[in-house]
């Protein structure tokens, strides 16, 4: 699998599947999670609904439709909250081999990730960007391209440099 790094807006990106950085209730929030839903609009939240209805567990994924986004599918994850004690990097980890899971189950080739859990969760962001890229490196998959979108252009330049460490 080729793993490439971008700097942009995760809902943008024209992709088989973007994945969504979403808590437990399944039902929108702040920073991805509100991105996601608002450029897909209500069809995303719809279908969390649906096939949610009790939410998603930390560490696990599913997927639902991505609605007017160019993306077919969004692979909702849900992240260890660092900053509420939930510190076993094994969560975090477990949201992208699941991830790539979901895209197989799917037959999606293509999937753009946001970095989970480093952003209002608090997860230490070289932890973070490590556990990303060891995960997407080592699980067998049959994704071609797995891209790592970097929301500006510090975070885009932490996530080169550690890809080449």
């Amino acid at each position: 699998m080729e793993i490439d790094v971008v700097e942009g807006d995760i809902t943008q990106q024209d992709v088989d599947a973007v994945v969504n950085a979403a808590n437990i209730r399944m039902r929108g929030g702040a920073g991805v999670d509100g991105a996601i839903h608002a450029a897909g609009g209500p069809a995303v939240l719809e279908d969390c609904v649906r096939r949610f209805p009790d939410g998603l567990a930390t560490g696990d994924a599913g997927w639902t439709t991505a609605g007017l986004m160019a993306a077919r599918w969004v692979i909702h994850v849900v992240g260890p909250n660092y900053n509420a004690g939930q510190r076993d990097r094994s969560l975090l980890t477990s949201c992208y081999r699941r991830a790539l899971e979901v895209a197989d189950e799917l037959g999606a080739t293509t999937i753009a990730f946001p970095l989970i859990s480093a952003g209002v969760y608090g997860w230490p962001r070289d932890d973070a960007i490590d556990a990303a890229l060891e995960t997407l490196r080592t699980t067998p998959t049959n994704v071609e391209t797995a891209r790592m979108v970097a929301f500006g252009r510090s975070a885009y330049d932490r996530i080169r440099s550690r890809m080449e460490d």
